[in-house]
């Protein structure tokens, strides 16, 4: 599937872990139906674990039982998602999601349970068996459910062929793939043989590959076979990781364009890590919030919200409703950091590009730890004449012939579209 711009949507893991249900994936979807979807916000994804019944915090079950059916292909545990009894599988889900006008995601572990290789189940398909497909040397080093394919093996293009077979009859959109991304040079040929599956299943869907971070001598390759790829490991709310940030999408920034997206990982905003007794809320300050989603947008990673919708706040939603920001997100070109230094011994950093609309957009950060008050010269943007323009989270306008002059937060941002 070919994406013009880059997927923005909802993903269960921040807030859930893997023990999200179908009643908290529903009010989701409700609530980004009724107050996000006309900004763009369209993908409801369910994350790990969905096809097992104990799941009940961020942390996994070691070598536990898994809902699966006869042919090796897990299922959604009916306990936790009661509509997929009787073989309905995430079929009722989706079509739930799709009647609000939004599009289905799920989850999956690259390979084949390691479970199906020990009843050693059949393959759809084929004479073959789990067993005969497996590769049992490789594994995940964070996850017990999984073995590997072997490519290689007759047998592993049909059993993959079933699962999307399986998963576009559900109606889903969105596949994202874990321990995959960073596996590469190793499992390269699992990658394409599951690319090959997906885009021959008859039904559009977006291919998100995770974790990271990413190889970057392999971007050609993720361009080719998948929608979008993790440049970094699970991103939470601390501000060493959004610093970190800004040099892994200077490197990865050249590789953004129409149908492939760097992913700088899910937007850890709102009510996050959710249990019974707790109702945690993002670390990241307001300010590092707005910075979070000026490099986002000006990037144009993904937008995946982390947080559970039901309980943001006036401010959470003017970050994701901010119609400037988002049309950034959406018209930016040519995206790249123009400069980092220390200006009166504070960094900041700045960005720039093109507008597909016309115009320039640039923003600029404070990522030193006071507040700051400098001026981009125009001609750092290759601006030779005089503009107008404004500033995208406020709104304010600027006219100017040489300088603009800006005041920050420390870890705060300003975006600008001038032209």
């Amino acid at each position: 599937m070919k994406t013009l711009t880059a997927p923005l949507g909802w993903n269960s893991w921040d807030c859930y872990g893997a023990a999200v249900t179908e009643e908290i994936v529903k009010r989701n979807a409700d609530f980004m139906a009724k107050y996000l979807k006309q900004y763009g916000w369209e993908y409801i994804v369910v994350d790990i674990q969905w096809y097992e019944p104990l799941a009940d915090t961020h942390e996994y079950h070691p070598f536990t039982d898994l809902c699966m059916d006869e042919y090796s292909r897990l299922l959604p545990a009916h306990n936790r998602f009661p509509s997929a009894a009787g073989g309905k599988g995430f079929a009722p889900l989706a079509e739930y999601v799709h009647s609000l006008g939004l599009k289905f995601g799920i989850h999956i572990m690259r390979g084949i349970p390691r479970q199906a290789v020990h009843k050693n189940t059949k393959i759809m398909g084929t004479d073959r068996m789990a067993r005969q497909i497996a590769k049992t040397a490789s594994i995940c080093h964070w996850n017990t459910d999984m073995y590997g394919v072997d490519p290689d093996k007759e047998g592993a293009r049909a059993y993959y062929d079933s699962l999307f077979e399986l998963y576009a009859s559900w109606g889903v959109d969105f596949v994202k793939c874990d321990d995959i991304a960073r596996e590469l040079p190793h499992e390269e040929k699992e990658l394409v043989l599951l690319s090959e599956a997906l885009h021959n299943c008859g039904r559009d869907m977006i291919l998100s590959l995770s974790p990271g971070p990413a190889l970057l001598e392999k971007a050609e390759l993720y361009k080719q076979v998948s929608n979008m790829w993790r440049i970094t490991d699970d991103f939470w709310d601390k501000w060493e990781l959004l610093y970190d940030m800004f040099s892994r999408a200077e490197k990865w920034c050249t590789h953004t364009g129409a149908g492939h997206w760097p992913d700088a990982d899910m937007l850890p905003i709102g009510p996050i890590r959710q249990s019974e007794n707790t109702e945690n809320r993002t670390l990241f300050t307001e300010d590092e919030q707005v910075t979070m989603m000026t490099l986002w947008s000006i990037f144009r990673s993904p937008l995946i919200i982390g947080g559970e919708m039901t309980g943001f706040d006036e401010f959470t939603m003017n970050l994701l409703t901010n119609e400037a920001i988002l049309g950034m997100h959406r018209n930016a070109r040519h995206s790249h950091q123009v400069w980092r230094k220390e200006i009166d011994g504070i960094e900041h950093i700045l960005w720039m590009a093109s507008s597909a609309e016309g115009g320039q957009y640039f923003s600029v950060f404070n990522v030193g730890e006071t507040d700051s008050k400098i001026e981009i010269k125009l001609s750092d943007l290759e601006i030779y004449e005089p503009v107008t323009g404004r500033e995208l989270w406020s709104g304010e306008t600027v006219s100017e012939k040489d300088v603009i002059r800006v005041n920050l937060k420390s870890h705060g941002a300003k975006a600008y579209y001038v032209k």
